[in-house]
């Protein structure tokens, strides 16, 4: 594995994905060590443009438009991502997997057309490791109702977030050397600090 790895966290709603993300980034800021992060859909200003679209309470796209704006999105990254591959760590908060696990297991689109529009936008670009943070019904709801607003793929029903999850999980048992699964319903210290430790042996 590359020494400067794209490292992808991932996972649904209240997961505490973002959480994850922010203290690794803190922790490579402590230690100088040259890195990127990254959201998706976001990152570059177009990209962040498309975002807002996304996730406006007020959109009401149908699942074919939203497949094709989120990768929209990920098409604006590209360049970000390609000019610091291999060269800084990568840090990107939500990625294929999520196109795969919403899109696909969640809205039941084709998922030979997400691999095949995939494959043309990242080309050699590869995820050398993933963290997928899952979390249980009840604390999602919980943790969701603490978050000052929500946007349109926040309120979804439990159902179609429990088909993600097992989306999520599916793709992970199809490739365990390169992910490791955080269970957020466990003490956030402690997942921190396995996050850290796991983050010290890929760099």
């Amino acid at each position: 594995m590359s020494k400067k790895p794209v490292i992808v966290f991932e996972g649904i709603e209240g997961s505490g994905k973002s959480h994850h993300i922010s203290k690794v980034s803190d922790f490579l800021i402590k230690r100088k060590i040259d890195h990127i992060k990254i959201r998706e859909p976001g990152g570059s200003l177009n990209s962040e443009k498309i975002r807002r679209l996304i996730l406006n309470n007020k959109s009401n796209f149908n699942k074919n438009t939203d497949l094709l704006l989120y990768l929209a999105a990920r098409s604006e990254n590209i360049n970000i991502l390609k000019k610091y591959y291999k060269k800084k760590i990568i840090l990107i908060d939500r990625f294929i997997d999520s196109t795969i696990a919403y899109q696909h297991y969640g809205l039941s689109v084709d998922l030979k057309l997400i691999n095949l529009i995939n494959t043309h936008l990242l080309k050699d670009f590869v995820i050398d490791f993933t963290f997928l943070n899952t979390v249980n019904k009840n604390n999602m709801t919980k943790r969701l109702k603490m978050r000052k607003s929500l946007n349109r793929y926040d309120k979804f029903n439990t159902k179609f977030y429990e088909k993600v999850q097992n989306g999520f999980l599916k793709l992970a048992q199809k490739n365990k050397k390169k992910y490791q699964i955080i269970n957020s319903n466990s003490n956030i210290k402690n997942n921190e600090f396995r996050i850290i430790q796991i983050i010290n042996k890929l760099i």
